[in-house]
């Protein structure tokens, strides 16, 4: 199932963050059970030939493909889908013009500009009929815009009356940055969580998926009360801190 069926039907989703830009550690990422996997070109060392490479192994492991793409790229978010990517996330969209200029380059005409050319997507994906694709596409890719700032938050309405806009993202990290002018990078700061479940809750009354990076994984059951469905976790780093802490604690306590 694809994963904008998977979100339509209201299942709660957990994604990989990938940024070390190698095939064979995708691999691996893409092996634990996560439901996707989220290739970072914005902050982590993802790149348009790391994309295309480490969408594969995501694709055999049967996880969902996502890319986030760096600043304003959103010609990348072409590339991305044309590589085989199942969602975009687009960082920092601060206004409707913003939205505006990231749809279109997620969609195909009549709901955007999307240019013809799916040279690895469509046999990645065992397409067999172009046509059948191009009819399906538009509501097969999933576009989330990151809501990071105060010019989002204040914006975020046209944001979600955008056509082609699928959903938001929040980014708690530098929402928190901006909540307190620059005070605190703090994802969980929690006189900002009001806000964060009003940002959920008009995404979804306005029919769009809400997405979030989880920073503290305690906090994911309260996100889904507040209607996040699709949520990230940890990285590279974090996942091998985790797996070393748990493997030595193992053996320094079968030692007495």
């Amino acid at each position: 199932m694809q994963l904008a069926s998977r979100l339509e039907a209201g299942e709660t989703l957990f994604t990989a963050w990938s940024g070390v830009p190698d095939a064979l550690t995708v691999e691996i990422v893409a092996a634990q059970p996560f439901d996707a996997i989220t290739l970072d070109m914005q902050h982590g060392g993802h790149h348009e030939d790391s994309v295309v490479r480490g969408i594969l192994p995501v694709m055999h492991a049967k996880k969902h493909p996502v890319v986030r793409i760096p600043v304003g790229r959103f010609d990348m978010a072409s590339r991305a889908l044309d590589f085989g990517a199942e969602a975009v996330i687009a960082p920092m969209v601060n206004s409707a013009a913003d939205a505006r200029q990231f749809a279109a380059a997620m969609k195909y005409p009549p709901v955007g500009e999307r240019s013809w050319g799916p040279t690895y997507a469509f046999p990645r994906h065992n397409g067999s009929d172009y046509n059948a694709w191009l009819g399906g596409m538009n509501a097969s890719t999933v576009s989330f815009a990151m809501i990071e700032t105060r010019p989002a938050l204040d914006a975020l309405d046209g944001i979600l009356e955008t056509p082609g806009i699928d959903g938001i993202f929040v980014g708690p990290a530098d929402f928190s940055i901006a909540w307190s002018s620059g005070a605190a990078v703090d994802g969980s700061l929690e006189d900002m969580m009001g806000t964060v479940a009003s940002i959920a809750k008009r995404a979804r009354e306005a029919g769009k998926h809400a997405a979030i990076y989880v920073v503290d994984p305690n906090m994911a059951g309260r996100f889904v009360s507040m209607g996040y469905r699709f949520m990230a976790l940890g990285s590279e780093p974090r996942y091998i801190a985790l797996g070393a802490e748990a493997l030595l604690k193992a053996a320094r306590g079968s030692m007495g």
